[in-house]
């Protein structure tokens, strides 16, 4: 494929995408088919997040948040097929027999990384393709408060990042592990489906496994990474649960597991645990988590004010004395009301955190509402009528 990097100006619409195509396209072909690469490159240049390419409809992409699509032409089935073969890595095309849906990652010109879902949509094969820059964000350019690097200081426990799909969960983590691989002398395992930000041993010795190539599930891929003299444990994902035992059972022995859960808030996320469990199990993960738990982390991605970009917002729970006790007293709602005042161990709510990026000329008021949980409280502060502190 030709080398169209003058197409990559920054300065180009999304809508211009389509002009980094090269060729003229044969007969019953797309266009897009025959420089892929370069349309990968002009949409990372544009800072778009997700690719979409499906047969018989031309490519979308997914920019700050929002679904646009592009002026080339509808997508054919030999295009996408051709591809798909392309990226795939052949050491894992012999497990694509009799499935439909699969995960996997590929790097474009040791530039940057995909995350991949291949899938098929009546009958026709499609991908999604999530952007993963190669060098890590730190917490602050993530937008995260300092409170964060407490848990980057851990020795043991378990800490979770949570929020809905493309809220940046996988991004967060990443920096969370690299900032004890920078500080730290530790080893850190991480089990991925797939294995996405890729860690280059620092201060830390980094082991990266990958589901279905280097070890079949996360239960198993917990219990022996327990044999492999871990300090810090990755999940990427509490799915079930058995991922969820073998994650109570590594934080018990003394090890700091960190791992994500799609749930919106902290309660939530511990209800999400114990609830997964069969009722007569309930009393006991209950005790558990209450005694490993460190600190969760619910975030959402918002619009700057500025217009470029987007950064985190998070609930941010520094498990205390008191929240320990809450937990084993199934008493939730106090701890809703402990993360209101935003006052103590650097905990706050997700409004709190709202209101005070809009208190720095950070987001707008429209953007805050629309990401609120509790809309109602959040136009109160907004009005003047929060009184809790102002530090960051």
């Amino acid at each position: 494929m030709s080398d169209n990097s003058s197409y990559l100006s920054l300065g180009e619409s999304i809508e211009s995408v389509e002009d980094a195509v090269a060729g003229t396209p044969e007969e019953g072909a797309s266009p897009l088919s025959m420089d892929l690469n370069t349309f990968l490159r002009m949409a990372i240049a544009q800072g778009i997040s997700d690719i979409h390419l499906r047969v018989g409809v031309p490519p979308v992409l997914r920019k700050d948040g929002d679904m646009v699509a592009t002026r080339i032409p509808a997508l054919t089935e030999t295009a996408v097929h051709q591809f798909a073969k392309s990226i795939i890595p052949a050491k894992i095309l012999p497990r694509l027999k009799n499935r439909t849906d699969f995960d996997f990652s590929f790097m474009l010109d040791n530039t940057c990384r995909f995350r991949v879902n291949l899938f098929y949509e009546m009958g026709r094969l499609g991908l999604v393709m999530r952007l993963i820059t190669l060098k890590i964000p730190t917490l602050e350019e993530l937008g995260h408060p300092p409170v964060l690097t407490r848990f980057a200081e851990l020795h043991k426990g378990l800490v979770l990042v949570t929020g809905p799909t493309g809220s940046g969960k996988s991004t967060t983590l990443a920096a969370l592990l690299n900032t004890i691989n920078r500080t730290k002398n530790k080893h850190i395992v991480t089990l991925e489906d797939p294995v996405e930000y890729v860690y280059q041993s620092d201060k830390c010795v980094v082991t990266q496994r990958q589901l279905g190539l280097d070890t079949d599930t996360f239960p198993n891929g917990v219990k022996y990474a327990l044999r492999q003299d871990p300090d810090v444990i990755l999940i990427g994902e509490m799915r079930d649960r058995e991922t969820m035992m073998a994650a109570l059972h590594a934080a018990e022995t003394g090890h700091l597991v960190v791992s994500t859960l799609h749930t919106t808030d902290s309660v939530q996320t511990i209800n999400r645990i114990i609830n997964a469990f069969e009722p007569y199990e309930r009393d006991s993960i209950r005790n558990q988590l209450a005694g490993v738990l460190q600190g969760t982390i619910s975030q959402r991605l918002v619009k700057r004010a500025e217009g470029n970009g987007r950064m985190a917002v998070s609930e941010i729970m520094v498990v205390s004395p008191a929240i320990r006790d809450y937990i084993l007293r199934d008493e939730m709602g106090e701890i809703y009301e402990l993360l209101k005042t935003a006052e103590f161990e650097g905990a706050r709510s997700l409004n709190y955190s709202l209101y005070w990026c809009f208190r720095n000329n950070m987001i707008t008021p429209e953007e805050a509402m629309s990401v609120s949980e509790n809309p109602t409280e959040l136009q109160q502060m907004l009005r003047g009528a929060f009184h809790g502190t102002s530090r960051q």
